[in-house]
């Protein structure tokens, strides 16, 4: 086995870079309310987002640099139709870091195996209700069969453990959390919720609308017995046995319990800016200096900088937060 290499992406607080974030496309083909308006946003255009080439190297950089853990994100990643070939591209490389993606899930029911081949470990799926009216009412679209369609394909693929992503909004689904948990048990997912972060296009975040991870709990235990995993390390959900496990729930409480004094992420977008937090009011550009002949030296050089220039934390609950200005879809997840 190849030797990890020693991290470089440290940060003035002890932090070590090891997870990145890839997005790979700002596009989606749902219209979550609390993600973007209806008609959706103005996408990039193609010139303006790394080519499958520019991908591969930059990650190739950061992999150098001691990242062990590539997620590709969006937008809807299975959206960039050169998807399968950026993955295998990215199991090509030396040390080869885990990969995994966060999707909607529609369309995996054709890529699973594909991307399976290509190198692909495992998947998160977003899926916020089972209600398939609820889910037309909140995506916009009547697509609800193809995400079940995904799953089954995911799993039937070999991306495990199959991972199921549910935001709670209060006065929508929150009342069927319960419900969601026990369709994920039966059918072998392992479900993780995430509170509603500020990171919608509209701006429009409300906290009195978040339903917090104690609030989850609560609605939870109400059918279920709950027990804490112990040895949680620098994971963002705090998971919970269900029953006495051995499966689990998790919740990522990213507003109401962060956990930035542990974070190891750091993000590249779809037009190969980098990010060293989610909330980061500010951003380096590698896509201008990798097609002005920058050397892998002088792009590492960029990432290391940024990394450590990375904030305590994001701020959430401090009177000056700035919201930033880019959304979710166009950050990566």
């Amino acid at each position: 086995m190849t030797d990890l290499p020693e991290p470089r992406l440290l940060d003035r607080f002890g932090r070590v870079g090891r997870d990145l974030r890839v997005s790979v496309t700002d596009r989606c083909n749902l219209r979550c309310t609390y993600c973007m308006p209806a008609e959706g946003l103005d996408w990039m255009a193609k010139p303006e987002m790394l080519t499958d080439d520019e991908l591969v190297r930059l990650v190739r950089v950061m992999v150098d640099l001691g990242v062990t853990n590539v997620r590709l994100t969006g937008g809807e990643p299975l959206l960039r139709r050169s998807l399968v070939h950026v993955v295998r591209g990215i199991a090509g490389l030396e040390p080869r870091p885990r990969i995994a993606m966060t999707t909607n899930g529609v369309g995996l029911d054709r890529l699973a195996a594909p991307l399976a081949e290509a190198g692909l470990d495992r998947v998160n799926i977003s899926l916020d209700t089972i209600d398939p009216q609820q889910f037309r009412d909140l995506t916009r679209r009547d697509r609800f069969e193809d995400v079940e369609a995904g799953l089954k394909a995911a799993a039937d693929a070999g991306l495990t453990p199959v991972k199921v992503n549910a935001v709670a909004m209060r006065g929508f689904n929150d009342e069927g959390v319960a419900d969601l948990l026990g369709w994920c048990l039966d059918r072998g997912y392992a479900l993780r919720f995430i509170e509603q972060m500020p990171l919608d296009a509209q701006h429009a975040w409300d906290r009195s609308r978040m339903v917090s991870q104690a609030e989850i709990l609560e609605r939870l235990g109400e059918r279920f017995r709950l027990t804490p995993v112990e040895g949680r390390g620098s994971a963002p959900a705090e998971l919970f046995h269900v029953d006495g496990g051995p499966e689990t729930v998790g919740v990522i409480a990213s507003v109401s319990a962060p956990f930035c004094a542990a974070c190891d992420r750091v993000r590249l977008t779809a037009d190969g800016q980098l990010r060293n937090c989610l909330f980061a009011r500010s951003e380096v550009d590698l896509r201008g200096p990798i097609r002005e002949g920058a050397t892998d030296a002088e792009l590492a050089d960029l990432v290391v900088a940024e990394m450590w220039a990375k904030k305590a934390g994001h701020g959430i609950d401090r009177p000056d937060f700035e919201q930033p200005d880019r959304p979710m879809s166009a950050i990566g997840g």
